[in-house]
């Protein structure tokens, strides 16, 4: 666990505590329960474990844990201005939400985008939900990463800010219960995953930049 994680759900950890102190206060203990599961879940969400990032200024890596919802081609209107390559990692309740860095670089773009919750599975959610875009100014390229929210995930928590100097596998920021991380490459590049793929922020190498 680390406390810059663990801080942002102080507010959730403070309630579900006074949901258990009601609970024993008044001897409910099925509330006392329900609190301890409460516990376990959200330090279950809020962990935040270390991971052995591939070298190599050409490896991309995953910017988020979960599963490989879509690879497409489509045109990134907002920073690069050109047609990209795509890969979009769907978040559930159970994934690590920490997002990081794909390659080391410097944070080149900062954007926040209010907007709907959709559920983060929804094709729409890309356009019409809320949204952090960032770019990452590489040695080999510019990679344009959005954190998107979802149905219940409802806060994005940016820790980076523009002009910062990023390694590979850097804790940038989170997105709080259930969301959608995308990654915009160059037409270069060479896609290593494919749809349905489990994937793990700053370890699962996603592509390779040529």
């Amino acid at each position: 666990m680390r406390f810059q994680t663990l801080y942002e759900g102080r507010w959730i950890f403070l309630i579900v505590a006074a949901i258990g102190w009601l609970g024993w206060f008044l001897g409910w203990f099925w509330l006392v329960v329900l609190a301890a599961l409460l516990v376990i879940f959200c330090l279950n969400f809020f962990r935040d474990p270390d991971r052995e990032v591939p070298p190599g200024d050409d490896v991309v890596v995953a910017a988020a844990d979960g599963v490989v919802a879509d690879i497409v081609e489509i045109e990134e209107s907002e920073v690069l201005m050109t047609r990209c390559k795509r890969i979009g990692i769907f978040l559930n309740v159970f994934d690590v939400h920490v997002n990081k860095a794909p390659i080391a670089g410097r944070i080149s773009y900062f954007q926040h985008h209010p907007g709907l919750f959709l559920d983060a599975r929804n094709p729409e959610c890309s356009i019409k939900n809320e949204a952090l875009t960032w770019a990452i100014e590489g040695k080999s390229a510019t990679l344009v990463i959005r954190q998107i929210t979802g149905a219940i995930a409802r806060r994005i928590v940016p820790w980076s800010k523009l002009g910062d100097q990023v390694e590979k596998g850097f804790r940038f920021g989170m997105i709080r219960f259930g969301s959608r991380t995308e990654i915009y490459l160059p037409m270069t590049a060479i896609i290593e995953v494919k749809l349905g793929d489990k994937v793990r922020g700053a370890e699962t190498i996603i592509a390779k930049l040529v």
